[in-house]
């Protein structure tokens, strides 16, 4: 069983981009530093007050982070996909900043020491160049999700948030609850819900219990870039 949990977990770490480019003897080593553990959906496994400098790396599953207002409303800063990286690590420009990371569905998690992440990055520079890139990915991301919430009206948010849903995930999207989209966009669920029925009514989408079918890619693409 050991065995196979450790051939398991090389193969992980054989498919995230950040380690593409080291040997099998490299990545044998990547092994015996990296601790990769099961969290089931719904855990929160990291909060603001905890201490110590980690960098995560998501293997399978989701992981949702947000932040919690002092008037208490939660408000999603991103939803990670496999093959994600994130923690608490100044080391690489990765910081938490009061924010709560919970797991969507039943994951697999690799963590690293700050110790161990900068080794690797001492010893390889093709990581550090891989880690730049995908954080600077990461920030054009956020800066992105956070102009349309300064700039443009919710209908025009929840288009783009769902174009952009279609095109990681495919015209049919699922496990997302009005809710979901509603503190991802920033603002409430039933306008989330009124603004779907608009797009129904328009032929745009499809809706079921935890699905959108999109139906008009196209013409959410027009309403995303309406207010820019």
């Amino acid at each position: 069983m050991p065995r196979q949990k450790t051939a398991e977990k090389m193969h992980y770490l054989q498919q995230m981009e950040l380690f593409r480019d080291l040997t099998g003897r490299e990545l044998e080593e990547l092994d015996r530093i990296t601790t990769m553990s099961a969290v089931q959906k719904g855990k929160i496994f990291y909060r603001p007050d905890e201490m110590g400098e980690v960098l995560f790396l998501l293997k399978k599953g989701r992981v949702q982070l947000y932040r919690i207002s002092p008037d208490g409303k939660k408000l999603i800063i991103d939803v990670l996909e496999p093959g994600a990286i994130f923690g608490e690590m100044s080391l690489i420009g990765q910081r938490m900043y009061n924010t709560f990371a919970e797991a969507l569905d039943d994951c697999l998690i690799c963590v690293m020491s700050r110790a161990d992440v900068e080794r690797l990055i001492m010893e390889k520079p093709k990581v550090a160049l891989r880690l730049l890139e995908i954080t600077g990915r990461r920030l054009q991301e956020v800066e992105a999700r956070l102009e349309d919430m300064a700039f443009k009206s919710v209908p025009a948010r929840l288009a783009s948030l769902l174009v952009r849903l279609a095109q990681e995930e495919g015209k049919v999207i699922q496990g997302y609850t009005h809710q979901d989209l509603a503190e991802t966009v920033g603002t409430y669920r039933e306008t989330t819900t009124q603004v779907l029925n608009s797009f129904k009514e328009k032929g745009l989408i499809d809706l079921g219990r935890k699905r959108i079918t999109i139906l008009d890619l196209e013409g959410l693409r027009a309403i995303a870039s309406a207010d820019a």
